[in-house]
C-alpha cells in the first residue's frame, strides 16, 4: 500500500536522535519484545506531548501513532506531525474516529507498527486512566499483538501546559511482553474488548508503577506530581490471561 504518512520519520531520527540524546538520557528496555519485521500495536501510557517523540526515537523500525485532529487545525503541526507519522482522529467519536482506525488496519495488516494511546488523551494529573478498546479492536481484527509501553519521565521534562521541554532529565521508556488476542469470529462482543483493555492497562501499570483510576482521562484532571516508584493500587482490575478473556465471552 501507498504510505499515508510518516514519509519523513526516518530522515527525522536520524538527524535528531543524537540531538535528543544529547539534552535528555533516554533510556529503553524491553526492545527485544518489538518483532523485527510483522505487525504490532504499541500501546503506552500517555503523560507528556513529546512521548510521540521520544517512543519512536528508541525503535528500529518506523511507527505511525494517531494523534488529536486538532493539530491539523495548527499551521504549525498540520504539515508536519503527518509527516513524522500521525494519523489524525476525531476523538468526538462516529466516521472520522472509524477512518482512522480503518487506516491503522490497513498498516497493521501491511506488516507496520503502529502505536495508539490507549487512554485517549494525555493524562494531566499524572495517573494511569480507563483504557479506551481502540487498540484492542485493531488486535482481534488484525491479529497484530499489541505490546504495552510505560513512559516514564517525560511529564518532568514537559508537564501540561508547558510550551518548551526542560533538558537534562532523565526519561525512560519500558516495553512489556506482546498480549495476543486469539483469533475470533465475527461476532465480538464489547465485553471481549473491554476486558482486552483492562488486561493491556494492568500491565502498563506494572511498567509504570502508576496509580491506577477507573475514570477516563480528561482536560480538567488535577495535576499531582509524577513518580519513578512503584505503588499500589486497588482499583487495577484483576489481571485476565487473553484466553481467559475470549473464553469468557464464549
Amino acid at each position: 500500500m501507498a504510505r499515508e504518512s510518516g514519509q519523513f520519520q526516518n530522515a527525522f531520527k536520524a538527524c535528531l536522535s543524537p540531538f535528543f540524546r544529547g539534552l535528555w538520557r533516554i533510556k529503553a528496555t524491553g526492545l527485544e519484545n518489538v518483532p523485527t519485521d510483522g505487525p504490532a500495536i504499541l500501546a503506552p501510557n500517555h503523560i507528556s506531548v513529546i512521548d510521540s517523540f521520544f517512543l519512536p526515537m528508541v525503535l528500529k523500525r518506523r511507527i505511525t501513532y494517531v494523534g488529536k485532529a486538532e493539530y491539523m487545525d495548527d499551521w504549525k503541526t498540520r504539515r508536519l506531525f503527518p509527516a513524522l507519522g500521525m494519523i489524525p482522529i476525531d476523538r468526538s467519536g462516529g466516521d472520522a474516529s472509524q477512518r482512522a482506525l480503518d487506516t491503522a488496519a490497513r498498516l497493521l495488516d501491511a506488516g507496520e507498527l503502529f502505536g495508539i494511546y490507549p487512554e485517549g488523551t494525555r493524562a494531566r494529573d499524572g495517573l494511569l486512566h480507563k483504557g479506551h478498546t481502540g487498540a484492542a479492536r485493531l488486535a482481534v481484527r488484525t491479529g497484530a499483538p499489541i505490546l504495552p509501553v510505560g513512559i516514564l519521565g517525560t511529564r518532568a521534562i514537559q508537564p501540561p501546559d508547558t510550551p518548551m521541554p526542560k533538558p537534562f532529565r532523565p526519561a525512560e521508556i519500558r516495553i512489556g511482553k506482546p498480549i495476543h488476542a486469539p483469533a475470533s469470529g465475527d461476532d465480538v462482543s464489547h465485553m471481549v474488548y473491554r476486558q482486552l483493555t483492562d488486561e493491556l492497562m494492568y500491565e502498563i501499570r506494572g511498567l509504570t508503577g502508576q496509580d491506577y483510576v477507573d475514570t477516563y482521562a480528561t482536560k480538567g484532571a488535577t495535576q499531582v506530581v509524577e513518580t519513578l516508584e512503584t505503588t499500589a493500587s486497588p482499583e487495577m482490575p484483576p489481571r485476565r490471561s487473553s484466553a481467559d478473556v475470549l473464553s469468557a465471552a464464549v
